[in-house]
């Protein structure tokens, strides 16, 4: 099949196929290009000419899911992965909190990779069909390209949301285990508040219209997050694209100063984040938008699954409460890989 994404937004029932008849994507190179476009933005972290932006022409765009055609395949290998990935994350997180103990960020976000080898894996329409009865609060995303190959994602965060006047974006951070009482330390707090003040200065260079409110408890599967949520007016959305390009990677999977630390994380993870931390979503089908962010994710092989995780570090973090939160957010597609 050519490429398509199929997509469930949270808290609805409704599923949207979107598929391109001919060709391949368009792609681009930033986010500024993605003004005057429509369709299905498969968006990488760090755009390039290796991970161009994606945009699938939306020639079918139905609710009558064509569930059964959809005999769809995943890559057909995986790519090699580090033998040892606690020894990888050790390394990473020394280097990265040295220089958010020297000053040089106030924060940066660490993420890493595994792949999970399967025999026998599920189909791609069975897992986004799983995701989707396990986590009704998340985007839930099943995306194939020839560039990017085959993504699954269930994110609960928003990038940039709306139609016509009024839009939507959050400030989604901080990490526990979900309870009833979800007591958030300092660190989180913090963390979170750094992504608020930074979306407010970034709107802040668009429009005067907007409101914060937040910051709240939200739930996302097993997890808690803090969320604030920003409303405002755009009444130019030929300017859309610079928002993004704005907005794009937030410190919620990046840092700050936003420039210095995406250079620090292109030339100092261990691993290639690919289209994880990116955004996808459709983009002005319908004359709506639903970007979210490329937060709970992996990539399907016909041989296993390729996982993603990250989280934010600040000064005082300490590194087996970073590895474990990365650990409780693999879980997330973890769950629907696991065939007992």
């Amino acid at each position: 099949m050519s490429s398509f994404a199929i997509f469930r937004l949270p808290y609805e029932q409704q599923h949207t196929f979107i598929q391109q008849t001919a060709g391949q994507p368009l792609e681009l190179r930033s986010c500024a290009e993605l003004s005057g476009q429509s369709g299905f933005v498969v968006a990488p972290f760090m755009p390039s000419d290796s991970r161009p932006i994606l945009v699938i022409r939306p020639d079918v765009v139905t609710h009558d899911v064509p569930w059964s055609q959809l005999q769809v395949s995943p890559s057909a290998c995986s790519s090699s992965l580090a033998d040892d990935p606690r020894s990888d994350y050790h390394i990473d997180f020394a280097n990265f909190h040295a220089h958010l103990v020297n000053g040089d960020f106030a924060k940066l976000v660490l993420s890493r990779s595994i792949f999970i080898p399967a025999d026998s894996p599920l189909s791609p329409v069975e897992l986004y069909q799983k995701a989707c009865a396990s986590y009704p609060r998340m985007m839930i995303i099943l995306v194939s390209t020839p560039q990017s190959g085959m993504w699954l994602v269930a994110t609960p965060e928003i990038l940039l949301s709306g139609r016509g006047a009024q839009w939507q974006t959050v400030a989604l951070a901080g990490t526990m285990p979900f309870s009833e009482q979800v007591l958030w330390s300092d660190k989180n707090i913090q963390e979170q508040r750094y992504v608020a003040t930074y979306i407010t200065e970034q709107l802040e260079q668009f429009t005067s219209d907007f409101t914060e409110t937040g910051p709240r408890t939200v739930r996302a599967g097993h997890l808690a997050h803090l969320r604030s949520d920003f409303h405002f007016q755009l009444n130019d959305t030929q300017t859309i694209g610079e928002i993004i390009q704005t907005l794009h990677p937030t410190p919620a999977v990046c840092g700050l100063p936003k420039h210095q630390a995406l250079n620090f994380i292109l030339h100092n993870e261990h691993h290639d984040r690919s289209y994880y931390s990116g955004f996808m979503g459709p983009l002005f089908v319908d004359d709506t938008t639903h970007l979210f962010v490329t937060l709970r994710c992996m990539q399907l092989f016909t041989n296993g699954y390729h996982l993603y995780a990250g989280g934010g570090i600040l000064c005082d973090s300490q590194e087996e409460q970073e590895w474990h939160e990365t650990e409780i957010k693999l879980d997330t597609m973890r769950r629907v890989i696991k065939t007992e």
